[in-house]
This record gives structure tokens, sequence and C-alpha cells, in this order.
């Protein structure tokens, strides 16, 4: 699949290439992106030069990972990135950090609704699915503004610095955003005992 450049009303979503490599690695300094995210810690200018070079557009060519850096146009400032990962045929889940200097604009917010509006209607994706550490409340905030439901705990749901770790999941569908499904869905009803 060729890179796809989404835009919204203050962003401009484009994959990262070589000349970003630089950028991605200052933001990944921060304290912040390390505890919460599965990037290497220490973060080294190798790990960004493999993300830039290799990875991403890896990503974007066998349709496995299709990653966007965040940036605002009118300078091409990095303010974030996000990724959606594809988990089957119909579901992917989304990953995304925001710099330090940008977070609490609501950027990232607005990426994850575009990029999921995308998959949604050129990906015929059904479930685009959230997962965080417990304790992300950021990340949280951030889903929960989108309109994702969260959906519970999945325990020893995924791996942070080589240590098994509890995880917030959540997901959001097409219907959550006024748009239409590929196929029907029938919620589960509860019982009461």
């Amino acid at each position: 699949m060729e890179p796809v450049t989404l835009t919204t009303g203050r962003l401009l979503m484009r994959t990262v290439g070589p000349p970003d490599t630089h950028a991605v690695y200052e933001a990944a300094q921060d304290p912040e992106i390390q505890r919460w995210t599965t990037i290497p810690s220490p973060y080294l200018r190798e790990h960004a030069e493999s993300f830039t070079d290799q990875h991403v557009p890896d990503g974007w060519a066998n349709g496995s990972s299709l990653t966007w850096g965040l940036f605002l146009p009118e300078e091409e400032e990095l303010v974030g990135m996000l990724g959606l990962s594809m988990r089957s045929m119909s579901a992917a889940e989304v990953g995304f950090w925001g710099t330090k200097e940008h977070r609490g604009n609501g950027y990232v917010t607005e990426a994850v609704l575009a990029a999921s509006r995308w998959a949604f209607t050129q990906l015929s994706i059904d479930r685009v699915e959230w997962r965080a550490e417990v304790g992300n409340r950021p990340s949280r905030a951030v889903a929960e503004r989108c309109g994702f439901t969260v959906e519970g705990v999945l325990r020893s749901g995924l791996v942070h610095q080589g240590v098994r770790r509890d995880c917030w999941v959540g997901s959001l569908l097409p219907s959550d955003l006024g748009l239409p499904s590929t196929a029907p869905y029938l919620p589960a009803r509860t019982e009461l005992s």
C-alpha cells in the first residue's frame, strides 16, 4: 500500500522518513513517552533511524502498520505520532503519542478521529481497538474524547520494557462516528438473574 496523507482542520498527517529522524529522536527523549509507550528506553538515535528508515516504510508497503507523523502544516513541526496496526481483515489497533510541547491542544484526539474515519471508510475496518497500560490516564482521556468505549482490563495484556502489564482496552466502531459497518452488528443483550 502506498502511504496516505490525511489533513484535519489543524494537522498534516503524513508518513515519516529519514528527513524526520532527528525530530522523532528528540521527541522520544521525553520520559513520559518512554514511560507509557512500547518504544525502547533509553531511546537511541539508531532506534529513530530504524523507525523512520525501515519500520514505517515497511509497514505501509506490506499493509501491516500504517504510521503517520502529526505535523503543524505551516512549518511541519512534529506534534505527535499515530499508528494503526492491522489485527485482522476488519480490525486495527491504534497507538499514539504527543510531543511534550504540544500536549493538551487536542491534536492527538483530532488525529485519532481522522485516522479512524479513514480506516472505516477506506479500509473497511469495523473495529479500531485502543490499549494502554492501566494508569496511563492521558491516553485514556484521548480515547474517551474520541468516543471509544472502555471495555475493561486485560490482565498481562501488554509487554513494556520486558515486563508483562495489565492494560485497559476499548473500541471505536463505525456506528460511533455515524458511519456504516461492512457487516451488521448485533450487540449482546445482558440478562438479569
